[in-house]
C-alpha cells in the first residue's frame, strides 16, 4: 500500500498551478522531480540486429483507452524505467533502477493502419531552406539518424529520439550497432573556403556530416510493452555520440498540461521522407492528452519520428524566454471520437519520471536533475 501511495505521488509530482495572473507570459511551471538511480546492471547476450527499422508506430488505443487503464503498480513503473544500454561494439547490458523522493525537493477504435503518416487537409508543413536558417537555433538542433528517423540535440554529446527507431520491441534494428547521426551542413564546392559567393536565389545545397553513436539507452517499458498499449508511452531513447557536436542544443523539460502551453500549440522539425534532404518544420494545436501522450494533428510523414516536440515559455528564475523539449514525436493512432474513427498523430510526453531518467542518462548525477 505504501508503494501505491508513493506511485500516486510520483505521477502527480507536478506543481500544477497556472502562471500568476499578474503575468501575461506563458511561464514554465516548477515540478517536484523524483530521483531515478541505477541499482544493478547485468550483461546480456549480444543482440542479433535483425529487425527492420520502422519509421512509424501505430496503436488503436486512444485517449479514452489510456485514461481507463489501471494505474501501474510501483514495481511495474520501476520495471518500465529500467533500461537496456547498447554499446558500439555490440555488447548489451540491462540496468534495474530505484525511484526515490527527496524531502527537500523543489518545486478505441480497431481502425486500420496506414502506410503513411497523416496529412490533415491542407499540408501546413514548411521546408526550411538556406544555411542562415538551417544552421541557426532551433532548427540546427534537428539531426537525422542513419536508420531513417529524426533526433534532437539535448546536450553536448546526446541526442533524444524515438525508441522504435532503434528497437522494434523484440529486437534491435539493422544498423543499430553502427548507428550514426547526421548533421546538415553546406555542401561546399571544390576549392571553396566556405564563403557564400553566389547571388543565386536558388536554395544552397546541403549535405549530412555523420558522427558515430557510442551507446544507446532504451527503457524497458518500450521493450516489455511494445506488444501492448503501454509501449507507446515509453517510445523514447537517448543516444550518446562518440564526440561532442559543438552545436547549441535544446534542454529537456517536464511537459506542462496542454492548457498551459502557449496557444495550446506544440512545434517540431524533422526529416520527412516525402521531402528528401529537407528539414520540415510544423506547429499545431494539441487536441487531447493523457498522462503520457499528447494527441495532435500536426502534418507529418515517416522520417519525422523521433523529432523533439518543443514549446517556448517564460523562465521566471532566469528572466528570459526559453525553448524546451517536452516530448518525442512517435506515431499515429486511430481514436474513437463519439463513435467516429479519427486519426491523430501522437507525441510521448516527458513526465517527471521520464525527465529524471533521461536527465540522469545525460548528466550521470541526480543532483543536476532536480529541476524539471
Amino acid at each position: 500500500m505504501a508503494g501505491l501511495s508513493t506511485l500516486i505521488f510520483l505521477l502527480c509530482a507536478a506543481k500544477d498551478a497556472m502562471p500568476s495572473s499578474s503575468h501575461w507570459k506563458p511561464t514554465w511551471p516548477s515540478y517536484r522531480v523524483p530521483v531515478i538511480l541505477p541499482q544493478s546492471t547485468l550483461n546480456l547476450d549480444k543482440p542479433q540486429f535483425d529487425a527492420e527499422a520502422r519509421l512509424e508506430v501505430v496503436s488503436p488505443c486512444g485517449p479514452a483507452c489510456h485514461k481507463s487503464s489501471p494505474l501501474p503498480t510501483y514495481e511495474e513503473v520501476k520495471n518500465y524505467l529500467s533500461y537496456e544500454t547498447l554499446y558500439a561494439n555490440g555488447s548489451l547490458t540491462e540496468t534495474e533502477v530505484g525511484i526515490y523522493i527527496l524531502s527537500n525537493s523543489g518545486d478505441g477504435s480497431q481502425g486500420k493502419s496506414r502506410t503513411k503518416r497523416q496529412i490533415y487537409g491542407y499540408d501546413s508543413r514548411f521546408s526550411i531552406f538556406g544555411k542562415d536558417f538551417l544552421l541557426n537555433y532551433p532548427f540546427s538542433t534537428s539531426v537525422k539518424l542513419s536508420t531513417g528517423c529524426t533526433g534532437t540535440l539535448v546536450a553536448e554529446k546526446h541526442v533524444l529520439t524515438a525508441a522504435h527507431c532503434i528497437h522494434d520491441g523484440k529486437s534491435y534494428v539493422k544498423g543499430a550497432q553502427k548507428l550514426r547521426v547526421g548533421f546538415l551542413k553546406p555542401k561546399l564546392k571544390d576549392g571553396s573556403k566556405g564563403a557564400n559567393i553566389t547571388n543565386s536565389a536558388m536554395p544552397e545545397k546541403m549535405k549530412f556530416q555523420w558522427i558515430r553513436v557510442k551507446r544507446t539507452h532504451v527503457p524497458k517499458g518500450w521493450i516489455k510493452g511494445n506488444a501492448n498499449d503501454i509501449g507507446m508511452d515509453y517510445d523514447y531513447a537517448l543516444l550518446e555520440l562518440k564526440k561532442p557536436h559543438k552545436r547549441k542544443f535544446m534542454k529537456i523539460g517536464v511537459s506542462p498540461p496542454a492548457r498551459h502551453l502557449p496557444g495550446g500549440r506544440i512545434h517540431f522539425s524533422g526529416y520527412d521522407n516525402d521531402r528528401p534532404g529537407n528539414l520540415v518544420y510544423r506547429f499545431c494545436d494539441v487536441k487531447d492528452e493523457t498522462y503520457d501522450l499528447l494527441y495532435q494533428q500536426c502534418d507529418a510523414q515517416p522520417g519525422a519520428s523521433g523529432s523533439g516536440v518543443y514549446v517556448r515559455m517564460w523562465k521566471r528564475q532566469n528572466h528570459k524566454w526559453e525553448r524546451k523539449i517536452i516530448g518525442i514525436f512517435s506515431g499515429h493512432q486511430w481514436v474513437d471520437m463519439n463513435g467516429t474513427p479519427q486519426d491523430f498523430n501522437v507525441a510521448v510526453r516527458i513526465t517527471p519520471l521520464k525527465y529524471a531518467q533521461i536527465c540522469y542518462w545525460i548528466k550521470g548525477n541526480y543532483l543536476d536533475c532536480r529541476e524539471g
